[in-house]
């Protein structure tokens, strides 16, 4: 007899949509003047605090600068955030959205994480210190009575 399979959770469409760039007027100048910040800033909380800022950025402008498609490096971050946190494949294929649209993906993505209790200018680390952006807190610890 096999065992059943799991069952599977139900997607969730995303906070804003993806031409809501100017909901977020500074973010949407930075990443289309500066890609890879808004992009570093999401890979670093995308992975927990494993890659930094500045590294994820430096390696995105890399990728743009020495191939011209920096959107490839890009949708795998996007296609990882949907995983995380079961978001549907909207309005296309993840790869798809960042080919075409990249500056409007990149500040979905950003918008998503912030509305998700994120505050992106201080990355993974500074949000657990916080106990922002649904990173576990510790239970709280009740006093032992008799």
């Amino acid at each position: 007899m096999s065992a059943p399979k799991p069952k599977a959770q139900a997607q969730v469409d995303w906070s804003t949509g993806l031409c809501d760039c100017f909901s977020n007027f500074g973010n949407c100048c930075l990443t289309l003047w500066c890609p890879c910040v808004t992009f570093g800033r999401i890979a670093n909380v995308v992975d927990k605090g494993s890659t930094t800022c500045g590294g994820s950025g430096t390696l995105y402008t890399v990728v743009c600068c020495l191939l011209g498609c920096g959107w490839i490096y890009s949708c795998l971050y996007r296609s990882k955030m949907r995983r995380e946190y079961m978001l549907k494949d909207s309005p296309c294929c993840d790869c798809l959205v960042h080919c075409c649209c990249e500056p409007c993906a990149l500040c979905q993505e950003f918008r998503e994480l912030e509305n998700r209790g994120f505050d992106m200018a201080i990355g993974w680390h500074g949000n657990v210190e916080k106990g922002n952006g649904g990173v576990p807190k510790a239970p709280a610890v009740q006093p032992m009575t008799r």
